[in-house]
């Protein structure tokens, strides 16, 4: 019985701790990797998204903004109101 247990505890165990991935900060003051977002990002980004945590991401040039939700803190796409992304060079 201890041996069941056992087997079942420990996919659970490993699928909890890779929940624990942290958040990139690199760059932006402090090494918090929040910038200043230019006016003219800020004037054809959504209006529900924080601009306050947003950052540039090395690996895709596209601004990024940390969504606090009730249940779950998430790293989102800086968007417009159509629905782009919002980037500072070209995707390839």
């Amino acid at each position: 019985m201890t041996r069941a247990k056992a087997f079942l505890a420990a996919p659970l165990i490993l699928l909890a701790v890779s929940a624990c991935e942290p958040v990139p900060t690199t760059g932006g003051p402090a090494g918090t990797g929040v910038i200043t977002v230019p006016e003219s990002v800020a004037s054809i980004a959504a209006p529900f998204q924080d601009l306050t945590t947003a950052r540039v991401r090395a690996d895709d040039g596209c601004y990024w903004y940390t969504h606090r939700g009730p249940v779950e803190t998430t790293e989102l796409p800086l968007r417009t109101s159509s629905g782009n992304p919002i980037c500072v060079r070209p995707q390839s």
